[in-house]
């Protein structure tokens, strides 16, 4: 069977470059090991998360706050078993819906776990064991990421677990330890501590959320700490024991100097990061160039070393972000095509969908910092915001940080209430080479949250009028 391009992987990277390569006239067909198209995202990551972090926010709203609005529904009780099936409702939606737009654009899907055979071929060995050759003019490896180990402790996928088991807990532990604070150990330990867990996430380094803005994830820690979370920061995990139905975890300062220390657990999350996925595909025997870290090497048209072989997406540099393969899903298949796909890296949000919401685009203080570059800083408060106020979501803030001379934004960061909506408008406006006065130009409608954004950049020039 003989293709123009053959894409690896079902994930957003691979399904959105299959179905725009389907678009611009060429024969496509993808290669998916799993019984549901969608990757990790759609299948154990994004989407089945963001079911449990909507689902447990009504809750703890239930519980917390609808009296204060004058809501009266008594104490709500929690039918776990029912949230699973909400949560794997959303799954099953949005699988199929990658399984329809695959066919409505005469993409073929074939199942099984792809080989690179060679440059132009692929090899496809199905659960039964038989195989099928598929040659192709170009291969698109999307094959995401895994779980990263965390070295000498194992995972058995009931009481030590990744992410993949924590979406979907038979019962509510009633201590769980989540190792790591960065994305996902802060959004699935927010899941179980607003159902009622006793939260205690261990962090090796001295803050929470590595990578963003050092200001922000400050902030962001007092708030999870207002809700129940405990820090264990600059603190390295020694040992994880199984106990029975719990484990023990023994923890000792990052540094090695004091005594340790242990955590009994009914589960505990590993969520120490993610790793390229490229088990069997056979690049070193085709002599596919790798770096250090197990990423495949591209260049800036995502060409690896081997002519008619191209990656995107979690397997190769840089942020492990499905909307990050997304475009460059787009971008490869354009240039195949013959136009010109491109992929800004320095205006790619980020977002962490806890409550309230985190999200950053472009640089940081501490990056413009470590980079000389000059800049000026506009902050709105939340509690200044009429909206905020009136729906009780005062946390958090607004920065905007702008080029000193030119006040081109380089980067917004948010912690509050719908961050992860406002951060569009900051990326499109950099997209664009706005200025902080570009933004704070234009008309806001009020009351909104996102007011708080213009009013930001009205404040990088001194000018905020409700603050």
């Amino acid at each position: 069977m003989s293709y123009d391009l053959v894409v690896i992987g079902t994930g957003p990277g691979g399904y959105v470059c299959a179905i725009r390569a389907a678009q611009l006239g060429l024969k496509t067909a993808v290669v998916e090991k799993r019984a549901t198209h969608g990757g990790t995202c759609l299948n154990v990551g994004c989407i089945p998360s963001k079911a449990l972090l909507h689902a447990s926010e009504l809750f703890a709203d239930a519980r917390d706050h609808f009296g204060h609005l004058g809501i009266g529904v008594g104490t709500p009780t929690l039918d776990l078993a029912q949230m699973m099936r909400f949560k794997d409702e959303g799954v099953a939606g949005n699988v199929k819906g990658v399984e329809f737009l695959l066919k409505k654009n005469k993409v073929d899907a074939f199942r099984g776990t792809a080989r690179l055979a060679g440059a132009n071929s692929v090899e496809v060995r199905a659960e039964d064991g038989t195989t099928q050759m598929l040659e192709t003019k170009a291969v698109v490896v999307a094959t995401g990421s895994t779980v990263a180990p965390l070295r000498g402790v194992e995972l058995d996928g009931e009481v030590v677990v990744s992410s993949d088991e924590a979406i979907a807990l038979p019962v509510l532990p009633k201590k769980l330890v989540v190792v790591g604070a960065g994305v996902i150990g802060l959004e699935l330990g927010s899941v179980w501590r607003r159902l009622g867990s006793e939260v205690t996430v261990v962090e090796y380094l001295d803050r929470i959320l590595p990578g963003l803005d050092s200001e922000v994830a400050k902030q962001f820690q007092r708030i999870l700490g207002k809700q129940g979370f405990v820090f264990k920061l600059s603190t390295k995990v020694t040992k994880v024991e199984r106990t029975g139905a719990g484990a023990t975890v023994t923890i000792e300062p990052a540094q090695g100097e004091g005594a340790a220390e242990t955590l009994e657990a009914d589960v505990v999350l590993v969520a120490t990061g993610r790793i390229p996925y490229s088990e069997g595909l056979g690049l070193a025997e085709l002599g596919i160039a790798l770096d250090p870290k197990g990423r495949i090497i591209v260049d800036p048209h995502f060409s690896t070393n081997v002519a008619g072989v191209y990656a995107i997406g979690d397997v190769i540099a840089g942020p492990m972000l499905a909307h990050k393969a997304e475009d460059e899903g787009v971008a490869i298949a354009e240039i195949l095509a013959g136009k010109a796909g491109h992929v800004n890296y320095d205006v790619i949000p980020s977002v962490v969908y806890t409550n309230p919401e985190v999200a950053a685009v472009g640089r940081s203080e501490e990056e413009l910092k470590e980079a000389g570059v000059a800049y000026s800083v506009g902050k709105f408060p939340f509690t200044a915001n009429g909206r905020a106020k009136a729906n009780a979501t005062t946390d958090g803030f607004v920065k905007i940080l702008a080029d000193a001379t030119t006040d081109r934004v380089l980067g917004v960061h948010i912690v509050g209430a719908r961050a992860g909506d406002l951060i569009a408008e900051a990326a499109m406006a950099m997209e664009f080479g706005a200025s902080s006065e570009d933004i704070a130009r234009t008309c806001h409608a009020h009351p909104t949250l996102a007011e708080a954004v213009k009013e930001a950049a009205m404040a990088v020039e001194k000018r905020a009028i409700h603050m």
